[in-house]
């Protein structure tokens, strides 16, 4: 190993500011969420499919120059007020996605993991916390899902699924033969407005931590507190019925 024998200035970045080459042809514009592209590494306004590279400081208008002729300048950690659909004071903690470069939400489905909503401002709005460098997506291990309808009945195919539920949902699960492990249904509705009912097959119930279960009876999310993020992880295939290994919220038998 060679240890220093000179002074050797190095080029630093400050830790909450960065930047990205832009694609070729487009503009992105001061405040926007910024995507870097899986596949080249180039920045753009945000799209779907793209990773969280921070929050544009200036216009980096690139609309007439090739990949890379030059950089956006990036906000990478901080807070930011943002408009969150549906945000209401109850949504604190709750992570937050972007699905263009303008547009944010609670639902994952479909999103970009920006950072968690920090504080209420206003219907709609709020403050949102952002580290490109440190947070996390706590549901980017699993296939994703939402669910809009009042039933569900679930098969060997939500093996490993986050099951967002928007709607007060009666999910069905399948007879014990059927091979299902490792299926999460969430809460993604404003405090007390849905609730989530996880209903075994005939003769069979619901058991996990603290639950015995009763034959026939669903296991329900408590709707009087129920919010967002509240959720049930379970596995098929006990004789006897679903067995859970996680709760985030009030759960009753009923």
């Amino acid at each position: 190993m060679t240890t220093l024998a000179t002074n050797t200035p190095r080029d630093y970045e400050i830790g909450e500011r960065g930047s990205l080459p832009v694609i070729a042809a487009d503009i992105i514009y001061e405040g926007a969420a910024v995507g870097r592209v899986v596949g080249t590494g180039h920045a753009r306004p945000l799209t779907s499919v793209d990773v969280f590279a921070g929050f544009a400081e200036d216009k980096a208008d690139n609309s007439l120059g090739a990949a890379a002729a030059i950089n956006v300048d990036l906000i990478k950690k901080g807070a930011v007020k943002l408009a969150v659909t549906g945000a209401v004071i109850t949504d604190i903690g709750q992570p937050v996605y972007a699905t263009d470069d303008n547009a944010f939400t609670f639902t994952p489905t479909g999103g970009v993991f920006v950072g968690f909503f920090s504080r209420f401002t206003a219907s709609g709005y709020g403050i949102v916390a952002f580290d490109v460098e440190a947070y996390r997506d706590p549901y980017a291990d699993k296939v994703r899902e939402t669910l809009a309808a009042a039933t569900l009945t679930l098969d060997a195919q939500d093996t490993g699924k986050y099951i967002f539920c928007t709607v007060t949902t009666v999910v069905t699960n399948p007879a014990t033969a059927v091979a299902l492990a490792d299926c999460t249904l969430v809460c993604m509705a404003p405090f007390g407005t849905a609730q989530i009912s996880l209903s075994p097959d005939a003769g069979d119930k619901v058991m996990g931590p603290n639950i015995a279960g009763i034959d026939d009876h669903d296991l329900v999310n408590t709707l009087a507190t129920a919010r967002r993020g509240d959720r049930i992880t379970f596995t098929n295939g006990h004789a006897d019925g679903p067995v859970v290994n996680q709760l985030v919220g009030a759960w009753a038998t009923a």
